[in-house]
Parts: structure tokens; C-alpha cells; sequence
């Protein structure tokens, strides 16, 4: 579960929040999905994904694909698929050398959020691999706190539409993305349209 810095608790000493915030951690944080969890989960389309590096230098990034593309697979596990992107490969990167992650999900048709922290692997033998042909690698959280976060904030917006490049099936290939002429002379095979 989590535990506050020394440095969090004197910010959270400082506006007369500490005891609120040890009662957080007490009723709201929990180590196990519960079903209204596994529900706004299995229908989130997307996911902000935060890791950080062998040197401290965090990197966050946006994961998106169709309902039901993060599973939860155990009490504290899920995993979810990464699909073709930029080629840097730096969350993946972070994942197989640190392996701390927070997940924020978000609905801002509801307003509401819910945090995920854990250790995530990538684990290249994971069923998945099998079952979501755009899926270049798969990751699996052990999760440490899941928590439902403030809605304060979160601002009212709907879906217009899904991006033409999300896989719109566990079975459907990822789109090419048009890459344009600056990069095409190092661009592998499986990122060049498929047209």
C-alpha cells in the first residue's frame, strides 16, 4: 500500500491534511479490484501510463485502444497490450528496467477517475501475445494500491470518435500511420503502409 515521503506528509502538515490523508489510505486505497473497479476498467478506452527510468527521469504517455483492451486478470493483476507507436519505446523501456507504474484511468463523459500503481513485466509468454494480433508486447501489473481519485476537476467531455489506427479487434492488425518523407529511409517494414 502506499506510504507518504517525509517531504509529502510536511506539504500535507502544511494545509491541515495529514489526518485526512492517513484516513484516505485507511477507507478508499485497496490492493484488490472490486467490481465496480473491474467494471469502469473493462470499459475504459484508454489510460494515461506513468514510468520512470534507470535515472529518475519520469515519462508518462497516453495507451488508448477499444473497450476491453486492459484486462483484469487476478484479484491485484491486469495487463494490457502495447500497439505500435512512435518506435522510441521509452514507457516500455522504463517497464522492463524499473518496472514502477501508474495507471490513471479516466471517464470524462462521468467524470470520474481511478488511480492503479504497481510493478509491471513485460512478459512475452503471456496469452494475449496470441490473442490480440496488433499486439507487439504485453504487460502485466502486479498491482500495489488501486484508488478512486477526486472528481474535482475533471472537466465534461464526450467521445467524438476512436482513432482510425486503433485496432478495432483482439484479431485486427494495427493501420500504418502515415510517417510522411523524413523518416521513411529508417522506418521498419511493419510501421510502412500497408496500402
Amino acid at each position: 500500500m502506499i506510504t507518504f515521503s517525509k517531504k509529502t506528509k510536511d506539504i500535507q502538515d502544511r494545509f491541515g491534511c495529514g489526518k485526512l490523508a492517513e484516513k484516505m489510505v485507511q477507507h478508499v486505497f485497496r490492493s484488490e479490484f472490486n467490481d465496480k473497479d473491474r467494471a469502469f476498467i473493462s470499459n475504459a478506452m484508454f489510460f494515461f501510463l506513468a514510468t520512470v527510468d534507470a535515472n529518475g527521469q519520469p515519462q508518462s504517455s497516453y495507451k488508448g485502444g477499444g473497450k476491453g483492451f486492459v484486462k483484469i486478470t487476478g484479484p491485484s493483476e491486469l495487463v494490457f497490450p502495447f500497439y505500435e507507436g512512435n518506435g522510441m519505446y521509452l514507457s516500455a523501456g522504463n517497464i522492463a528496467a524499473m518496472g514502477k507504474v501508474g495507471l490513471l484511468f479516466v471517464d470524462f463523459e462521468t467524470q470520474t477517475r481511478i488511480r492503479v500503481n504497481g510493478v509491471a513485466t513485460i512478459d512475452d509468454n503471456h496469452a494475449m501475445n496470441s490473442e490480440v494480433t496488433a499486439a507487439q508486447l504485453v504487460v502485466r501489473v502486479a498491482v500495489s494500491d488501486i484508488h478512486p481519485n477526486c472528481s474535482r476537476n475533471v472537466h465534461k467531455m464526450e467521445m467524438v470518435e476512436t482513432s482510425s489506427y486503433t485496432p478495432k479487434s483482439d484479431a485486427e492488425n494495427v493501420v500504418a500511420a502515415p510517417w510522411g518523407e523524413t523518416f521513411m529511409d529508417v522506418l521498419p517494414d511493419f510501421m510502412k503502409s500497408r496500402d
